[in-house]
């Protein structure tokens, strides 16, 4: 598997990674231990959790799936924002949250340090001062090697960048955003200015929590995730109450199908061939599932196929 670096650094990931939101902790789900095997052998070797998945138990189990992989052989990034507790000082990006935040989550993942530490949300409650400074802190302690950013915007993106050059901390190197073929929100503004600062891309939810996949097209049914009753936010809910996002899924399989390729596999590849040098962050909560999305990396794309891609998905933009 190819790999390319992340943003204007010397950190170097693969096109995929393995993501552990709503999958590690899925009463359906195969064991973590599986998944991550599975993934390490296809050549997926970027690991991506947060504090707040399961509380902290996405953290121990991917610790726990890792425990026999050589450290340095791996790529590991977490995050950290929303609230660990009731208390007003388990959350956020002050100093005080940051500190306690990845010390805990060290402690989770049973490591020293992280490769990419993330800012799970921007913090308006957080001077972003001191947000930086925090950052830079934990990066000379060697307690993250690199940090990044998660669903921020154009602005806040430039103005963190104006503070760490500024106050000689080093930049945010990622951006982790969420980008699929119903939600392309990032590409007016947060690409562009992205680029320029020298800041990478991680995806989330490139397939749209699995909609993308056609499973949901027949209603809601069987060891889905909206059927798990466990709440992924109001995402998915939206998607599956509004018939449009139904027409142009329907549309997508069909392209997919008729050009040999499983949806999950294309709608992947999209993200990717719609933003070279990036990187895709798959849920997959089965070895089946994994080896489905690792044929995105085989779709051979050209004008054509991008051209009934966009016809499928066409229409104003979504409420989603």
């Amino acid at each position: 598997m190819e790999d390319h670096a992340l943003g204007r650094s010397g950190l170097r990931i693969p096109p995929l990674g393995l993501g552990s939101w709503l999958t590690f902790g899925d009463p359906h789900a195969e064991p973590p231990e599986k998944v991550v095997d599975a993934a390490l052998e296809a050549g997926i070797w970027f690991f991506d959790t947060a504090d707040v998945y399961d509380l902290g138990a996405a953290e121990s189990a991917l610790g726990a799936a890792l425990r026999h992989v050589e450290r340095r052989h791996v790529v590991v990034a977490t995050k950290a924002f929303f609230p660990m507790s009731e208390h007003p000082n388990d959350r956020g990006l002050s100093r005080k949250h940051l500190f306690e935040s990845l010390e805990g989550s060290l402690e989770r993942l049973g490591m020293d340090y992280v490769d990419l530490y993330q800012c799970h949300r921007f913090d308006p409650r957080t001077p972003l001062e001191e947000t930086v400074r925090a950052m830079g802190d934990l990066v000379r302690r060697g307690l993250t090697l690199y940090w990044g950013t998660s669903t921020w915007t154009a602005e806040q993106l430039r103005e963190a960048c104006r503070l760490c050059d500024a106050m000689d901390v080093p930049r945010p190197i990622s951006e982790q955003a969420r980008f699929n073929l119903l939600c392309r929100e990032v590409e007016a503004e947060v690409v562009p200015t992205a680029r320029e600062l020298g800041i990478g891309f991680l995806w989330w939810s490139p397939l749209a929590q699995g909609v993308l996949t056609g499973k949901y097209l027949g209603g809601v049914t069987g060891a889905t995730r909206a059927a798990s009753g466990r709440s992924a936010g109001t995402f998915l809910e939206r998607a599956l109450a509004d018939p449009e996002v139904a027409r142009r899924v329907e549309r997508f399989v069909a392209v997919a199908r008729r050009h040999g390729f499983p949806p999950a596999a294309l709608a992947l590849s999209w993200t990717l061939d719609r933003v070279p040098g990036s990187t895709a962050l798959v849920g997959a909560s089965r070895v089946a599932q994994l080896q489905e999305d690792l044929e995105a990396l085989s779709v051979p794309w050209d004008d054509e196929l991008r051209r009934e891609v966009e016809e499928a998905v066409a229409g104003p933009p979504l409420d989603l």
